[in-house]
Order: C-alpha cells, then sequence, then structure tokens
C-alpha cells in the first residue's frame, strides 16, 4: 500500500493528561485508519499543568507500542493544516456529551472551510468513559486515597507520572 493510499488520521489534543478516554478514541482509531497520528498541540495561551515533554513521555508509555500509531507534536498551526502537512486525510474527534457536540459540529465546519479535502471523524465512547477529562483528573490529584481513585481513569504509566 502507497503512502498515498493510506487512510491515515490525526487525534490532537493537549492530553494533560492522558485518560482511559482518550485511550479508547486512540484504539478505536487504530481499528479504523491505517495509520493513527497521536499529536499533542500546544497553544502558547494556554496554561498546561504538565510539560510537553512530560506529555510525551506519557503518551509514549502509554500508546508508544501499538505498530500504527506515530505520536507527534505541532504549535503555531491550525489543525486541520497540520493534518494536510502530515498527508492526513481525516480528523478524529471524541464526543463525550451535548456540549462536546455543538463545539465539535462547529470546528468540523471551519475545517472544512479551511480545507474541504480533510474530513472529520467523530465517535462517541462508552457511557463509562463519557464523564473522564483531564480537567477532571486534575482536580481530583492531593485529596485524600486520590490515587485509588483516579486509577480507574488513566492508564497506569499516566498514575506513576502524577
Amino acid at each position: 500500500m502507497t503512502n498515498s493510499s493510506k487512510r491515515i488520521a490525526v487525534y490532537a489534543g493537549s492530553f494533560d493528561p492522558l485518560t482511559n478516554g482518550h485511550m479508547w478514541m486512540i484504539h478505536e482509531g487504530t481499528k479504523l485508519f491505517d495509520q493513527l497520528v497521536v499529536a499533542i498541540g500546544t497553544n502558547p495561551d494556554k496554561k498546561y499543568t504538565y510539560s510537553l515533554d512530560q506529555r510525551l513521555a506519557m503518551l509514549k508509555e502509554s500508546v508508544g507500542k501499538i505498530s500504527n500509531v506515530k505520536i507527534d507534536t505541532f504549535q503555531n498551526m491550525y489543525l486541520v493544516k497540520y493534518a494536510k502537512k502530515i498527508g492526513a486525510q481525516y480528523i478524529l474527534r471524541g464526543l463525550r456529551n451535548s456540549s462536546d457536540c455543538t463545539y465539535e459540529q462547529g470546528m468540523a465546519n471551519v475545517n472544512r472551510d479551511i480545507d474541504s479535502s480533510i474530513t472529520t471523524v467523530v465517535l462517541m465512547p462508552p457511557r463509562d468513559l463519557c464523564e473522564i477529562s483531564s480537567s477532571m483528573i486534575k482536580g481530583l490529584i492531593g485529596v485524600d486515597n486520590w490515587r485509588q481513585i483516579i486509577k480507574q481513569y488513566v492508564p497506569s504509566p499516566v498514575l506513576k507520572k502524577l
């Protein structure tokens, strides 16, 4: 299969930190696409809890052994432009709730306006993963017995780093 005939998707996020919801998206994406580029986007206006190097390490330890996953970073670039740059035809996104749906619909429309050759594919995670977010994880850290609570929401390499 030539590179031009491969189905390549990019799944981007801040992964601050990586959650089991992200992991579900990655595993599903590897079933749908020949190659899934999991990319950490950096936004100079956003305050991150974990450094880019820490987030990359957590991602590599959690998904680095999956054969059709490539890990990358990008900054100061629209996601749709990054997708085009790396030869991806698809952007993979997840919907946890109705607010996500409204937001993702708007983003898909803007991305289509910027480059109509890139298709947004949206997946809905199972019910038990819908409430998990990086912000929720960070909010649980530090309270008595927090590791016991959080271990059900993040991959084990991430729990070790937290």
